[in-house]
């Protein structure tokens, strides 16, 4: 016979093992490894958890087995809507393989982004998805050593073999340059900051290939010097004190953020969007969607890059040392919008850069 423990809390698993007749080591099986037990005995488990209302202790049996179903992901900037599209993404697809996603916002620090880590080192995640602007070796070197598989972002390493999802940076900057010069812009000018950051520079480096396709198109670098929209600003309104015949005839912000903030500026100072200067955004943030002149930029794919990077985390789990890396590379598309499409020319190029469906290679 079976003697009932006490019950004076939750109930256990010894008061599980108690009612359904069994040991404490059937229903760990039950729960751990059901493929070692009888349907029959298993039944018996499942029916004493729910009547008692049983819920397996996570914390227990992570420091049993050594990992959680749990996955980290560290994100650079919660105030970008890409990251939080990103965060959505990567919850649906663990949620759908049994797992629970524990997130944080390193704010573009990198100091906070090593706390943040090791934090997820400290609850014992199976593995980190790691949405960084910038090159993170040392840290990701680290948390590798410790075990733990690490799987990039929106950024693509060069000095880690790691696997990592991103989306075309360099295409997004092709696209939007190439728009504003379909509707006749000719002196365009790129407010950007933080050309350390890869997508920054990616998306240079497309705008620089579609002014070379045209040797008529001149490019004047602004430097706004904060990505955010205090830079966009100060930006803004050094653009709208040049003298007319030096004034770019076109803006592309390196964010949506950069680039909102230099419609506000020309605006206030009588310089009307788009009839006289059109003005793209780079990276589809909604929270810069507000503004009086709804903005033109490019998609990111946020959702689709978490739910990636979890597909590839649980790749390299369940292959173990035998995995190969690989970068998944989504494709960025032009979203026409009024600050780009009032000139007599808008209708045409809006038809010329209709969406297309996302491009999606692996290297």
């Amino acid at each position: 016979m079976v003697q009932t423990p006490r019950r004076d809390g939750p109930p256990s698993v010894h008061h599980v093992a108690a009612r359904a007749g069994v040991s404490l080591a059937t229903v760990s099986n039950v729960l751990n490894h059901p493929e070692r037990v009888a349907e029959a005995t298993a039944t018996k488990v499942r029916d004493a958890i729910d009547a008692l209302g049983y819920t397996p202790n996570r914390n227990a049996r992570a420091l049993a087995s050594g990992r959680t179903r749990s996955i980290g992901l560290v994100v650079s900037s919660l105030r970008n809507s890409l990251f939080t599209d990103m965060v959505t993404g990567a919850q649906t697809a663990a949620r759908a393989e049994g797992s629970t996603l524990l997130v944080t916002n390193s704010d573009n620090d990198l100091e906070a982004q090593a706390e943040h880590l090791a934090f997820m080192e400290s609850t014992r995640v199976s593995g980190i998805l790691l949405a960084s602007m910038t090159t993170s070796r040392e840290q990701v070197e680290a948390v590798r050593q410790h075990g733990l598989p690490v799987v990039y972002v929106n950024y693509e390493p060069d000095d880690v073999d790691a696997c990592s999802v991103i989306v075309d940076n360099e295409q997004a900057g092709y696209v939007a340059a190439t728009h504003l010069i379909e509707q006749g812009c000719r002196r365009i000018a790129f407010v950007s900051a933080r050309p350390d950051w890869q997508p920054v520079a990616r998306r240079r480096v497309g705008l620089l290939r579609a002014v070379a396709e045209h040797p008529e198109v001149e490019l004047i670098d602004v430097d706004a010097e904060d990505i955010d929209p205090p830079g966009g600003t100060d930006a803004g309104v050094r653009i709208a004190a040049m003298p007319p015949g030096q004034r770019p005839d076109g803006v592309l912000g390196v964010t949506d953020l950069l680039a909102m903030a230099v419609v506000t500026e020309l605006r206030a100072a009588g310089i009307r969007v788009p009839e006289d200067i059109p003005v793209s955004g780079c990276d589809h943030n909604s929270v810069a969607w507000g503004g009086a002149v709804p903005l033109t930029s490019v998609t990111q794919h946020g959702e689709e890059m978490g739910a990636e990077a979890i597909t590839l985390l649980l790749a390299e789990l369940a292959e173990g040392p035998g995995h190969v890396h690989r970068t998944v590379v989504l494709g960025s598309e032009l979203i026409a919008r009024e600050s780009t499409l009032g000139r007599a020319r808008g209708a045409a190029a809006q038809a010329a850069t209709k969406p297309s469906d996302p491009r999606r290679t692996e290297a």
